[in-house]
């Protein structure tokens, strides 16, 4: 129906594969995902799917959110995401980690770590410059501009500024392992965002 899962980012660990090679992972609690609506070209102006992630009680939603899913007796969950849809799909069916199967190449989309107002040097990876005798040149950005023309800072210099919390989409990764009696996917190597948080798998 879909091509994709949400899921919530577990932790990192490590697993040997049949050449006894070591593989690092990242563990996703992938699933189990419900339709909760089917987005149309006549209704919506463009075709998608909504699932949602996690199942709660009612007294956890507010009024607009559990109107939403009432009114397509869908079942209520905490997290509402779209895909694209690839083929029919109905109100109400789940979509489980095995969608995926061992050796499958994903895209993993996730919001990166926020560090916060960062300088040059942690943000663009900057030399910097002398730290001692004076030079005055230690951590700063250096020249930003020419002078008289065009008399102001170009575009799109790599200059102090936020770092990080930003959508992130990792492609290429390989899926490692399914274990879809405990809804985990294992995906090689890293995945942005935190542990804990929310994670978009598609088939790549």
């Amino acid at each position: 129906m879909i091509g994709g899962i949400v899921g919530r980012k577990l932790g990192i660990t490590q697993i040997y594969n049949n050449e006894r090679k070591l593989i690092p992972v990242t563990v996703i609690q992938a699933g189990p995902c419900g339709v909760t609506q089917i987005k149309t070209l006549e209704r919506d102006g463009y075709v998608a799917v909504q699932v949602g992630f996690e199942e709660v009680a009612e007294r956890k939603l507010n009024k607009p959110q559990l109107g939403h899913l009432r009114s397509k007796e869908s079942r209520l969950w905490r997290y509402l995401r779209e895909f694209p849809q690839l083929e029919e799909g109905q109100i109400g069916d789940l979509i489980k980690v095995d969608i995926f199967s061992k050796g499958d190449k994903v895209s993993v989309q996730g919001v990166s770590k926020g560090k916060g107002f960062q300088g040059v040097i942690k943000r663009h990876n900057f030399a910097g410059g002398p730290a001692s005798h004076g030079s005055m040149f230690h951590r700063a950005p250096g020249s930003i501009g020419n002078a008289s023309y065009p008399s102001r800072v170009w575009k799109n210099k790599a200059l102090p500024g936020q770092m990080g919390n930003e959508r992130v989409n990792i492609q290429g990764l390989r899926v490692v392992d399914v274990r879809p009696e405990e809804n985990l996917l294992l995906v090689s190597g890293s995945i942005p965002g935190e542990i804990g948080s929310l994670v978009r798998v598609r088939k790549a």
